[in-house]
């Protein structure tokens, strides 16, 4: 029972965090217009 209770606690803390961090927005700022680059480039 006591496993139970902890896990039900635990997913409304998680439930709790997820509707703050939803309620906040995200935080003010552009992203970079530079695409980033996810292999290395080729030297010729």
């Amino acid at each position: 029972m006591r496993a139970l209770i902890a896990a039900a606690t635990g997913l409304a803390v998680a439930f709790a965090l997820v509707l703050t961090l939803t309620a906040v927005g995200s935080p003010p700022g552009e992203t970079s217009p530079k695409p980033l680059l996810t292999t290395v480039p080729a030297h010729p």
